[in-house]
């Protein structure tokens, strides 16, 4: 047999075996026959492919009491409690370590700090703390995994890093350093597309299979899923949102281009905005606000928002008219069953949501809007959460399964 056969059959296996998972996962308990008649595989394979996830522990087998008597149906079920991996965040300056079931139970959750160093350097402390604390925390336990997320641009596909905007990783292939170091299948992705594909799986959005996550924050980022997948580019990210350009004239962007959207509504733009307008005394001389220059904070100026100072409402009203403009444009591009928004901003949830509802009425489809939820993300604390989601997804797509069913490392 020829190495392009043998490849062909290869991703056959894989394609069937992620399809009766992925029904399992999300239809079970359910019976053999009814696996057979949602893929369209011959029972035969279906009986096959089935043997091998229970010899590896990947699903089970469940008596059902029969309703008239007779045999017991036997019916099939994941199984997530006994599997585990681990998920770093590498953010700015500091790296979050966690370790989950795939039931999405978290612990050892923890945040070091990690120094701006040359990258060999840089690779080296990332092995050896990662070394560390899988011996530390997961040595006994059954660890199919590690999930790298970071801010910045990756390559998914090729585990390749294209930017991160605090560490010289560019081109970097990390997931395969980390592989050869740890002994681990190793998936890497950007941290907001992570995190919307585990609001999808585990969080708000998991009645619906559209919807858009917008991470307000350091930068503005987004996740867009559609019809329960990530969108991405032959696994390059894509939704670099933040650096839409919303006005010709203004500041400079560390993109380098002017006016992007992130320089007029991440948390260090409204604090300035804030800033200049206690200066110039806005709304008007006279009309002290509730906010002091010397302590501002995004958690003060939502405080204030909440209690009717009209400088922080100012100061929101703009966010909202900017992100409501990019956020029209996503609406009439994508049409999502929900939207969800993380950062912040959602401290000042009851003022802010309603003024970005009117801002996107105003500006998509009607058709498009009508109906459409603002909701908060769940998971709006959890750095890590996003790792899960990708070993998740590499579950049901079958490259992580055919790697616990057929080991290659």
């Amino acid at each position: 047999m020829t190495h392009g056969k043998i490849a062909n059959v290869d991703l056959v296996k894989q394609v069937n075996s992620s399809v009766v998972y992925r029904i399992i996962d999300s239809h079970g308990p359910i019976s053999r026959v009814k696996i057979a008649a949602l893929s369209h595989l011959a029972p035969a394979s279906v009986t096959k492919i089935t043997r091998a996830l229970l010899e590896h522990g990947l699903i089970k087998e469940q008596e059902h009491q029969a309703s008239t008597g007779g045999r017991r149906a036997i019916s099939l079920t994941t199984v997530t409690g006994d599997f585990h991996l681990v998920s770093v965040k590498l953010g700015r300056g500091e790296l979050s370590l966690s370790l989950y079931d795939l039931q999405g139970n978290a612990r050892g959750q923890e945040t070091l700090a990690c120094p701006a160093l040359k990258q060999d350097a840089l690779l080296t402390v990332l092995g050896n703390r990662l070394s560390d604390y899988i011996a530390r925390r997961a040595a006994n336990l059954n660890l199919i995994a590690l999930a790298v997320i970071m801010p910045g641009l990756t390559d998914a596909k090729h585990g390749q890093v294209i930017y991160h905007p605090c560490y010289p990783l560019a081109q970097v292939k990390l997931s395969e350093y980390l592989r050869q170091q740890l002994g681990l299948p190793v998936f890497i992705g950007n941290d907001i597309r992570a995190q919307a594909l585990a609001e999808h799986y585990f969080g708000a959005a998991r009645d619906c299979l559209d919807s858009i996550l917008v991470s307000l924050g350091h930068g503005v980022g987004a996740g867009i899923v559609t019809e329960g997948r990530i969108f991405k580019s032959q696994g390059r990210d894509v939704a670099e949102m933040g650096h839409i350009r919303v006005t010709p004239d203004g500041e400079r962007c560390q993109c380098g281009n002017l006016g992007c959207l992130e320089t007029m509504v991440s948390d260090a733009a409204l604090l300035r905005l804030a800033a200049r307008l206690l200066e110039a005394q806005v709304p008007e001389p006279g009309v002290r606000s509730l906010l002091d220059p010397t302590r501002l904070t995004m958690t003060a100026l939502c405080e204030a928002a909440l209690a009717g100072d009209r400088l922080a409402l100012t100061v929101m009203e703009q966010a909202a008219q900017h992100l409501g403009q990019v956020l029209a444009i996503m609406i009439n591009l994508f049409n999502p069953q929900k939207l969800l928004l993380t950062g912040s901003l959602c401290e000042a949830e009851s003022v802010l949501f309603p003024l970005l509802e009117q801002a996107i009425r105003q500006q998509s489809l009607p058709s498009f809007h009508q109906a459409l939820p603002i909701v908060r993300a769940h998971f709006q604390h959890d750095q890590t959460i996003g790792g899960l989601a990708l070993v998740k997804r590499a579950l049901l797509e079958g490259e992580l399964l055919q790697l616990i069913i057929e080991p290659k490392l």
